[in-house]
């Protein structure tokens, strides 16, 4: 008899346990949902995010920090730029143009800042105004150099040719990131 009574009180108490675990770390849950950065260890004392290249044309992209990770893709354009959105030792989490995020080692990037044209053909300029000569015209995916940023827009280099174009027209610098040469 006293074998069934213990046998009935195993699941109500299962389940309140399961219902009472969310309240009983709500800081935990909260720091997580409100901060996606609490995850940051960042061991370069570079700051986080920040715009880097990918240094080869072929990088692994992992599920997580370390070599134990599976690989989730490969990248396959040399000088792209992505951004660092976290880091853990020697590895980088990155985001790419398209949003996608995955872990690489460090050795596969490069400091060389890059731009990739978005969205529609957009023009590189002889100044940085609206009304100054068209240098040349640039799809959308072209690759370039990130030579300077000068408020709204950044002096660039594509396939030979030098010029300015807006911030908006190529992903590759933050709307508030002061670029010198």
């Amino acid at each position: 008899m006293r074998d069934r009574a213990r046998q009935g009180w195993g699941w109500p108490l299962l389940l309140a346990a399961i219902l009472l675990l969310p309240w009983l770390s709500p800081t935990i849950t909260h720091a997580q949902e409100t901060d996606p950065r609490k995850d940051m260890i960042v061991r370069s004392g570079l700051p986080v995010p920040r715009f880097v290249s990918l240094r080869s044309n072929e990088v692994n992209v992992r599920a997580g920090p370390g070599r134990a990770y599976p690989i989730e893709w490969v990248f396959v354009r040399a000088g792209m730029p992505v951004e660092i959105t976290a880091e853990f030792d020697t590895w980088r989490r990155i985001r790419d143009v398209d949003g996608t995020q995955g872990w690489v080692h460090q050795s596969m990037l490069s400091g060389r800042r890059t731009l990739v044209v978005t969205k529609e053909i957009r023009t590189i300029r002889e100044r940085p105004n609206n009304s100054a000569a068209a240098v040349a015209q640039a799809e959308p995916g072209v690759m370039g150099r990130l030579v300077t940023c000068k408020g709204d827009w950044c002096e660039v280099e594509i396939q030979g040719y030098h010029g300015w174009m807006e911030r908006g027209d190529f992903w590759g610098v933050r709307p508030d990131e002061k670029l010198e040469d």
